[in-house]
Formats: structure tokens, C-alpha cells, sequence
């Protein structure tokens, strides 16, 4: 029921939508992520250490952007790319790719306009995201209580459910751990974070983010470069799978170009949430005074989430040969996938192919604690909507109890089943803002020009 609702939210319309919308904030902006690639790095990476005038009160740029990654590295990029190999063939990879490079100007306007449109609320703390620049710049009064609503239920499903069920499918695999165990252990480690606020949130994943990123980078590299060899190969399949017919080359047979398209763009999407508006709402918190450079912050974000950190994990499952076609095919068709061959379970068979038993427990480890800042992360997003909606201190409780429940609950559930839900969350989401950013399309690709107005560095920007 779950997956048969996702695929028609998802396939074709919601699909074409990210990739028109993307598109054309593309065009209108003359391919700023590929032409001004080395401006945005600079004022983003190139800039962690420099004061820039903040004023200490609000996130600062790292915690900002480790909050946002938080939430998405880790279940996305690590066991959603595995998800999108399985059922849609190599080509997926590919889509992912497109869906990444358009989704950074996406990005862009969406970090953007979260900053233009934030208010501090009475303890003077930022407060921001697509509900308020829906309200605000819009003067729309339904679509943002939509979005909200939606937000809770992502926040439920794949910020507690699917993040959870990732956690303790690769424990039970690697370690032979109990979900039930996991899923108790977990929530009350969850419920102790959540009682301090952002600052905890945000704190724990400056921490972990960087430290974590770079050890499954490591790690993974080590893997690509094993099988260096036939990394040529593995590229051209992955382009030619992406708009093959599934009647045409064996690689890539059964398959199709609309498989491939629809979870590569989904999975691409919920590694990113470029479109969908929820890491707009971490951004809204950033202790800055120019919405255009947070929005060069959401670019960087979609960039190591998605091109880099997923593109590893592709290549290490597509080069170490864990993922056989006619096997996912054949299980696919007869609607009877092993977990043990989906999501995270994959990847860390591809570690384990060069690292052994020391690979998987990698994988678990960086999915662990990745996975654990994005239920942190989720949480916050879901509590923020929830406070537009009904700022109470009864409603709050009642949602992080619910909240509780559905991390422990997705210990136990099937992983396709989970990542349905999840894809319905992210649409549900992902159509009023979508249709918000057009309808700000001019005043957020006006953020861009102002940046490139920035005193002394005009010229760096051609």
C-alpha cells in the first residue's frame, strides 16, 4: 500500500518537478555551481576559521552545516545509494548525479530565503525554513501549514523510522546485535539528547560529522583504489544504464530508464533535501548577516552529501562485485528482496571485500553515528514545524514521545516498507515548496547577485 502510494507521488510528475525546478535555477543563473565552483568553496570550506562579523548568538557556519549533513549523511548516502543501485540498476547512480547538480542551486535559493525570512522568537533565537517564507514572502496561508504537517510526519518516518531501521539492520548484521535491543537502546540515548535543545544537537554533530565523513571517505577510497582497474567500465555502465531500454545491453537488462530515474532522483533527493526544505529550516539558525552566503552554504552541503560521499559509496559496491544484477533482478520480479542484500548491508559487504570483517564494522560505525545525528537532526526539524503549527510545551512532549516511539519501532521494521513512508514524507514535503521557490524565484536568484557584489571579491565570481 505504502510503496504503491510513493510511486505514484513520486513517478513521473514529482520527479520531473526537482529536475525542472533545479533546471531552471540553473539557467538563470548561468551554472553558478559549475562556473564559480571555486568561489563558492572558497567562501564556504576556504572560509572555516575567519570571524566574519558573527555576532554569537545563532549557529555558526560549521555547526550549521554539520547539523544539515547530519541529517542527511549516513542513512541517505550510505544505505539509500545502496537501495537505489538494487532497484534501479547502475544508471541510478547516474540520476543521483544529475539530481545533485541541479539540486545545488535549488539549495541555494532555499538556504536563502531561509535566512531572509527568519524571525527570532521570545527567547531570541532564529526561527526559519519553507513555512515562513511561504507565509511571509507569499502571503500564503494553507501551503505552509501543509508543509509543516508533512514535516512531522518526515520528521516520524524518515527521520525516526528509516534512520533507526538503518542502524539496526547493520548491527544485526555485523554483530548479530537484536533489533529490539537496538531500538530500546537508541531511543533512550535519543530522548537524553533531545532534552538539550539545539545547542546539544548541533554540538554532538560538529563533532561526529567531520570526524565520521572522513573515515568512511578513507575507507572507501581504499576500496576504489583496489579495483582501480575497472573503474572505467563501472563509470560507462553507469552511464549507459541511465537511459538504456530494459530490453538492451545485458548489463543493464530489465532495468529500464524509469527505474533508474526514479530512485536514482529520490535517493539523490533524501540524501540532499535540496527542494524537499528541511535542512532550510537548520540554515534559518546560522549566526550570519547575508542570506546569499548561507545559501553558498547550501550548496557546499548538497555537494559532500551527495557528489561526494554517495559517489563513493557507489563505487565501492559497483567495483567490489557484492551487487550481482541477475540476482537483484530475479528477486525483484519475484517480489521476495533479502534485507541482507539492501540498503546497508550492501555497502558494508563492498568494504568487507578489501577490509574484511574491519570493513563492515567501518560501515557500522560511521552509519551508527551518522544515522544517530540524523534522528537528531529530523527530531528538531519535526519540533520546529510542530511550534509553527501550535507553540505549546503539552505538544511538544506529546511529539517527542511519538517520536521516541518511531525510532524504536523502525528497528523492527522491513526496509522497503520503511523507505515507502519515507518517499511519501519527502513528496509531501517537497510539492509546496517546490512551488514556493518559483514563485520566489526572482528575489532568491537576487541573493546570488548580491553576493557577487561582496566588496573585493567581484572579479573572483566571472
Amino acid at each position: 500500500m505504502a510503496e504503491q502510494l510513493a510511486q505514484r507521488l513520486w513517478n513521473p510528475w514529482l520527479l520531473a518537478a526537482f529536475l525542472l525546478v533545479g533546471g531552471y535555477f540553473t539557467l538563470r543563473s548561468g551554472a553558478f555551481q559549475l562556473r564559480g565552483w571555486r568561489s563558492w568553496l572558497g567562501e564556504t570550506l576556504g572560509s572555516l576559521g575567519r570571524d566574519d562579523g558573527r555576532s554569537g548568538r545563532g549557529l555558526s557556519p560549521l555547526k550549521t552545516i554539520t547539523t544539515a549533513l547530519g541529517s542527511t549523511v549516513g542513512t541517505g548516502s550510505i544505505a539509500g545509494v545502496a537501495t537505489a543501485i538494487f532497484f534501479g540498476g547502475p544508471g541510478a547512480v547516474f540520476w543521483i548525479w544529475i539530481s545533485a547538480l541541479l539540486g545545488m542551486m535549488t539549495a541555494f535559493v532555499e538556504k536563502g530565503l531561509a535566512v531572509r525570512y527568519r524571525r527570532r522568537d521570545a527567547a531570541g533565537q532564529w526561527r526559519g525554513g519553507p513555512m515562513y517564507y511561504m507565509e511571509d514572502g507569499l502571503g500564503w496561508r494553507l501551503a505552509p501549514r501543509i508543509f509543516a504537517a508533512a514535516c512531522i510526519f518526515a520528521a516520524l518516518t524518515g527521520g525516526g523510522l528509516v534512520q533507526a531501521n538503518s542502524i539496526a539492520g547493520a548491527a544485526r548484521e555485523a554483530l548479530g546485535l537484536n533489533p529490539l535491543m537496538v531500538g530500546a537502546v537508541l531511543a533512550a540515548v535519543t530522548g537524553v539528547t533531545l532534552a538539550g535543545g539545539l545547542g546539544r544537537i548541533a554540538g554532538l554533530c560538529q563533532m561526529l560529522v567531520p570526524a565520521m565523513a572522513a573515515l568512511f571517505l578513507g575507507g572507501g577510497g581504499v576500496v576504489i583504489l583496489c579495483h582501480l582497474p575497472a573503474l572505467p567500465g563501472v563509470l560507462w555502465e553507469i552511464v549507459s544504464c541511465a537511459f538504456q531500454p530494459s530490453a538492451l545491453p545485458a548489463g543493464c537488462a530489465g532495468y529500464g530508464i524509469s527505474a533508474a530515474l526514479r530512485y536514482g532522483v529520490a535517493r539523490g533527493v533524501f540524501t540532499n533535501e535540496a527542494g524537499v526544505g528541511s535542512s532550510a529550516i537548520a540554515h534559518a539558525a546560522a549566526d550570519t548577516g547575508s542570506a546569499g552566503r548561507q545559501g553558498l552554504w547550501g550548496m557546499c552541503e548538497v555537494f559532500l552529501a551527495t557528489l561526494v560521499i554517495c559517489t563513493v559509496t557507489a563505487l565501492t559496491i559497483l567495483l567490489s562485485g557484492v551487487y550481482d544484477q541477475e540476482t537483484a533482478l530475479t528477486a525483484i520480479r519475484a517480489g521476495t528482496p533479502e534485507d541482507q542484500r539492501l540498503g546497508a548491508p550492501m555497502t558494508m559487504a563492498a568494504f568487507a571485500a578489501v577490509w574484511g570483517q574491519w570493513g563492515a564494522l567501518l560501515v557500522v560505525l560511521c552509519l551508527t553515528l551518522f544515522a544517530f545525528t540524523s534522528i537528531l537532526g529530523w527530531s528538531y526539524y519535526g519540533e520546529q514545524a510542530l511550534e509553527y503549527l501550535t507553540p505549546g510545551r503539552g505538544a511538544r512532549r506529546c511529539y517527542r514521545l511519538a517520536f521516541l516511539a518511531a525510532v524504536w519501532l523502525g528497528c523492527l521494521g522491513r526496509v522497503e516498507e520503511v523507505w515507502a513512508l519515507s518517499d511519501i514524507g519527502t513528496a509531501l514535503m517537497a510539492l509546496p515548496n517546490l512551488a514556493a521557490l518559483l514563485c520566489l524565484s526572482r528575489e532568491g536568484l537576487e541573493l546570488l547577485k548580491s553576493v557577487k557584489r561582496r566588496p573585493g571579491r567581484g572579479k573572483r565570481w566571472a
